[in-house]
C-alpha cells in the first residue's frame, strides 16, 4: 500500500501509534490538530510499511520512506513534517521502552534536502559496482542487484518486486510495476543483463533456494535474501550500504535512491533526452524528471569552467 494511492489508508492504526498520539495529546497537551496532523502522516507510514510491524522498522526503512515522499513531489514542508512525525514516534516508543529496538530511541531522521537531487559521480558509481567479487551466491545477487538499481533507474520497491516471469534477459527488457500500479517496460543494459544473468544461474539464485518454498510469492522472487526469501526493501539497502562502505564512499550519500538519481543524472549527461529519462523512470510528471536537468547545468557549468581556456578570464 503507497501513501500517495486515494483510499489506501488503514482505517484502524497499530497500538504503538496510537499510545503515542494519547500520549501527545493527554501528556504533552498538544492541540486537536496538532494530533490530527501527527495520525495522519503515522497512518500513511504504516500503510506504506505493508506487513512490516512499527518496530521491526530499521533507520534504513525511515530513510527510504522518507525518499519516498519526496520522489513524489511532496512540498519540502510536507516532508518535513511526516519526517518530524515519524522520528516523535520513535523517540517516544524508545522513551516508554517499548518494543522497538534500542537504536531507535536515538533514530535522526535525515534531514529533507532542498534543491537538486544527489548524484554519486561516475567514479564512484564504477567503483561501487566493482565491489561485489567472487562466485558466491551472495556476491553474484548484489552485483546484480547493484547494476540493475544503476542500469534501469528502478525504485527499490519496483527492484524487490521483481517476479521471474518479469525479466526476458534474451531480449534485455523487464517489466516493472511501479506507482498506481502502472506497468512499464523498461531496457536492461549489457551489464545488468550478464549480472541478472549470472545470478540466475546455477551457481546464484539456485543455490539459494530453500528446501521447501515458504510461498509462492518467495519462490517467483528474483532476489532472494540468504534464508530463501524474497529480498525486502532493508535487504537492498543494507546491501548498497555495505558495498558503499567497502567502496570508501561516504554512508550519507549513498541509497538505492541515490542510484536512480544518479542513472538519471548520468543519463542527461550523456544526451538522454528528458522524455525518454521520464519514461525510463517512470515518472508520471514531467516536472519530476525536469529536477535532473538541474544537476547536469550544473556539473555542465563545473566541467566548462575547468576545461574551456578563456572560461575563467577576466572580462
Amino acid at each position: 500500500m503507497r501513501p500517495d494511492a486515494p483510499g489506501s489508508l488503514p482505517p484502524v492504526i497499530g497500538p504503538e501509534v496510537e499510545e503515542f498520539l494519547t500520549w501527545l495529546s493527554v501528556v504533552r497537551g498538544r492541540a486537536p490538530n496538532t494530533v490530527a496532523a501527527y495520525r495522519r502522516d503515522l497512518r500513511a507510514f504504516e500503510s506504506w510499511l505493508g506487513g512490516l510491524s512499527v518496530p521491526e522498522a530499521t533507520v534504513e526503512t525511515v530513510e527510504d520512506y522518507i525518499g519516498h515522499l519526496r520522489e513524489l513531489g511532496r512540498a519540502p514542508a510536507s516532508v518535513a513534517r511526516a519526517a518530524v512525525a515519524v522520528r516523535s514516534l520513535y523517540r517516544y516508543l524508545a522513551l516508554e521502552g517499548g518494543n522497538t529496538a534500542d537504536s531507535l530511541g536515538d533514530l535522526e531522521v535525515p534531514k529533507v534536502p532542498r534543491g537538486l537531487p544527489r548524484a554519486l559521480t561516475e567514479p564512484q558509481v564504477e567503483a561501487l559496482l566493482a565491489s561485489p567479487t567472487g562466485s558466491e551466491p551472495s556476491g553474484l545477487r548484489d552485483r546484480a542487484i547493484l547494476e540493475v538499481l544503476y542500469g534501469t533507474g528502478i525504485r527499490v520497491s519496483e527492484l524487490v518486486g521483481l517476479s521471474l516471469s518479469d525479466v526476458d534477459l534474451r531480449s534485455r527488457l523487464t517489466k516493472v510495476m511501479g506507482k498506481g500500479r502502472r506497468e512499464r517496460i523498461v531496457p536492461l543494459g549489457r551489464m545488468a543483463q550478464e549480472a541478472l544473468g549470472n545470478w540466475l544461474s546455477g551457481a546464484g539464485r539456485p543455490a539459494m533456494e530453500p528446501a521447501r518454498w515458504r510461498s509462492r510469492e518467495d519462490s517467483e522472487a528474483v532476489f532472494l535474501s540468504a534464508r530463501g526469501t524474497r529480498l525486502t526493501r532493508q535487504g537492498v539497502w543494507l546491501v548498497v550500504r555495505r558495498h558503499g562502505t567497502r567502496a570508501g564512499i561516504a554512508r550519507e550519500l549513498l541509497s538505492p535512491h541515490v542510484l536512480r538519481h544518479s542513472c538519471a543524472t548520468h543519463m542527461l549527461d550523456h544526451g538522454a533526452d528528458i522524455r525518454t529519462v521520464q519514461e525510463l523512470l517512470g515518472h508520471a510528471s514531467i516536472s519530476s524528471t525536469q529536477r535532473y536537468t538541474g544537476v547536469s547545468q550544473v556539473r555542465l557549468r563545473s566541467v566548462y569552467d575547468r576545461a574551456h581556456p578563456r572560461a575563467s578570464v577576466a572580462s
